[in-house]
């Protein structure tokens, strides 16, 4: 059994309410207010879930620090009131970040779903993912 600490439930529901912020400033047309207290609470969510040392090491590792300062750059960007253009670094950023993740991710929905047509899908998505990284 995994014990989760009282630091690490606050933090999923930090980073949870981050996600819903950025949601609502894009849906709001990219609200920049709602964007930057989106993006703060799902950074400070992550530090809290994973630890502060976690989390500067994977954002800082060498391989990565292409995404990271494109999703970074698109905080400061959003913090300084251009929420379009900040938003469009942050996914590029994010994008660049976790292409790791995302055949894990893929292959994991193409089994936990038996639907053949969405089975089918996310096994190709895993299989064209994986090449690329």
């Amino acid at each position: 059994m995994i014990s989760i600490s009282e630091r690490q439930k606050i933090g999923v529901g930090t980073t949870g309410f981050g996600i819903f912020f950025i949601l609502f400033g894009v849906l709001l047309y990219f609200d920049s207010v709602l964007l930057a207290f989106g993006n703060l609470l799902f950074l400070t969510g992550l530090s809290l879930i994973i630890g502060l040392r976690k989390t500067l090491s994977f954002f800082f590792q060498r391989h990565k620090l292409k995404g990271t300062s494109f999703f970074l750059g698109g905080v400061v960007i959003v913090l300084l009131r251009w929420p379009l253009l900040g938003m469009f670094l942050e996914t590029y950023g994010f994008f660049n970040l976790f292409k790791g993740f995302f055949p894990v991710a893929f292959g994991f929905l193409g089994n936990a779903f038996n639907i053949p047509f969405l089975s089918a899908l996310f096994r190709k998505l895993q299989g064209s993912s994986s090449s690329m990284v």
